[in-house]
């Protein structure tokens, strides 16, 4: 048999098109990096208020139900959904056939919500008794938890509205608005913790209600920005509008297959429940896993969606081929150092961040183990998002699903095996390999659909990055073993040396880069330079 011919050469419209979907993603991480910096002041507020207490344990599982339904109904499948449609509609159909489309998704998607949340509130008594069966020894405790799983369920109306109006946004390729709306989620549950804590005879339902106002702050955000592209969206209730329909029978599917990780964390939460302490420490542990997947993982995703979509809708399926494998080394560029750097310096990082107030040096070994579990699973959480989204371009959400079922069974096994062994943070470790295989299904499934996408470059480009993270893991290891970090106190020394660490360790993996000639860094590079030409060129005008 001949050999398969090599790909052609990326046209010059695709090479745009990459340079597009870097910029879009360096905007996306700016504004994660802003409202990821805003979201550990919250966790470090919520952890020096709250520590690991029966009360925190009592706000992460009520937080679990109305987190998993955004996933379900807003930022994951209903997100994948809509936005292959709508770019269709925007790139083949006159502009009113898309505001139209955009009018009757909103109005649907509220009357679904609405409805969701009510029956959430009612049945909040059942679901927590389902979701947290180690509170059901405490009363107290449980009582607790359904007050916050009722007060927090509204959110689910406005994270899914302002998903929507995201998706709108993203498909226009305008990514500043919603990619900084988040930033006034956090600001807002910031001010409620500590305005209303003080005031309430249960201090911890101020930050339920923060919750709620930061996703109507999120949703409201955007609006503006919806209101000069010309699509403010109106009342249109017409379930039966032919995109609706399309965008329904999309979603149903990957109602699993985008959210596999959250439905896996969810899976932990009911089986940390056993464990005091379990969900605090799993929710933080995670929450540092989210700030480099969702600066630059969950970025990338977001910017290279349209990209891939508007592709798949010309039929140009060279270019979404490049497309994709430039995704996936872009991705692992970014999260094997983070991941590295997560893995030797989580001590540091839990301890510097989180061990004030109520939270102590054994929360601090518990969350720091935990995060080492899920560290080892980061370039997958991640390199899974990309995959999904080439599948979603081309409006097949059956394959993903199917795979994220396989993988939600795994992580079931997993977990009941390895939290007779690791406790809690068993639970993470089961989740890490369960997004694993995820990930490597997916990817034969892809070759076999495509075919022609140049895995070997991205191996090789994987391999560098590798040899690249040498270095860093010497200077990473080099602080983590400093003595400072068993002292009380210092907190301006060890924040100098953390940082510090970190800073040198970013310098040694792009040098090492430099000297390997990487491609990856000479398109980032590449952009900085033309950037900062444009902001020359402006200046010398003027």
């Amino acid at each position: 048999m001949s050999e398969p011919a090599a790909p052609p050469a990326p046209s010059q419209p695709a090479v745009d098109e990459t340079h597009s979907v870097v910029k879009a993603a360096g905007l996306i991480g700016i504004a994660t990096f802003s409202s990821r910096i805003l979201g550990f002041v919250r966790d470090m507020v919520l952890a020096r208020l709250f520590g690991a207490t029966p009360a925190a344990d009592a706000f992460f599982v009520a937080y679990r139900v109305p987190n998993l339904l955004r996933e379900l109904f807003a930022e994951g499948s209903m997100s994948a959904a809509f936005i292959p449609v709508f770019t269709e509609y925007h790139t083949l159909k006159a502009k009113r056939d898309a505001w139209e489309l955009a009018s009757a998704t909103f109005t649907t998607l509220l009357t679904l919500v609405t409805a969701v949340t009510l029956i959430g509130i009612l049945a909040a008594p059942g679901i927590v008794w389902l979701l947290a069966p180690g509170f059901r020894e405490s009363m107290d405790k449980l009582a607790l938890t359904t007050l916050l799983t009722q007060l927090m369920f509204p959110y689910l109306i406005f994270i899914s509205l302002a998903a929507l109006a995201m998706g709108i946004l993203n498909s226009l390729r305008d990514f500043a608005a919603p990619a900084f709306s988040p930033v006034f989620f956090n600001i807002f549950t910031i001010a409620c913790m500590l305005l209303l804590s003080p005031w309430l005879s249960e201090p911890i339902i101020a930050v339920a209600i923060g919750i709620v106002v930061g996703g109507l702050a999120q949703f409201a955000m955007q609006l503006p920005g919806l209101k000069r592209r010309g699509m403010l969206f109106g009342l249109r209730f017409n379930p039966g509008h032919p995109g609706v329909k399309r965008i329904g029978l999309l979603m149903v599917p990957s109602l699993l297959g985008l959210s596999v990780t959250q439905i896996n964390i969810t899976v932990s939460t009911i089986l940390a429940s056993y464990f005091a302490g379990g969900p605090t420490y799993l929710f933080y542990g995670m929450r540092l896993i989210q700030f480099p997947l969702g600066i630059f993982g969950v970025a990338l995703a977001t910017a290279i969606l349209p990209t891939l979509s508007a592709q798949a809708a010309r039929g140009a399926l060279d270019e979404l081929r490049t497309t994709i494998g430039f995704g996936l080394r872009m991705i692992f560029f970014i999260i094997l150092p983070a991941m590295a750097g997560l893995i030797l310096l989580r001590y540091p990082i839990v301890h510097l961040v989180f061990e004030h107030g109520s939270f102590t040096k054994a929360d601090t070994l518990a969350t720091a183990t935990a995060l080492l579990c899920y560290a080892v699973g980061l370039w997958a959480f991640a390199g899974v998002r990309i995959i999904v989204s080439a599948f979603y371009s081309l409006q097949d959400t059956r394959t993903p699903a199917i795979t994220a079922g396989i993988a939600v069974g795994a992580n079931i096994g997993l977990s009941l095996w390895l939290m007779t062994i690791l406790d809690a943070a068993g639970l993470a470790l089961a989740t890490a390999l369960a997004s694993m295989l995820n990930g490597s299904i997916l990817v034969a499934v892809l070759h076999r659909r495509l075919g022609r996408v140049d895995w070997g470059v991205v191996v090789r480009s994987a391999g560098r990055v590798l040899a690249a993270c040498l270095p860093m893991a010497g200077i990473c290891l080099w602080v983590a073993s400093a003595p400072l970090w068993e002292e009380t106190g210092q907190w301006i020394v060890k924040s100098v040396m953390l940082f510090g660490g970190i800073g040198l360790s970013v310098l040694a993996y792009l040098g090492m880069h430099l000297m390997l000639g990487s491609d990856e860094l000479d398109v980032v590079l590449g952009l900085v330079k033309r950037k900062l030409g444009r902001v020359a060129r402006k200046f010398g005008a003027a």
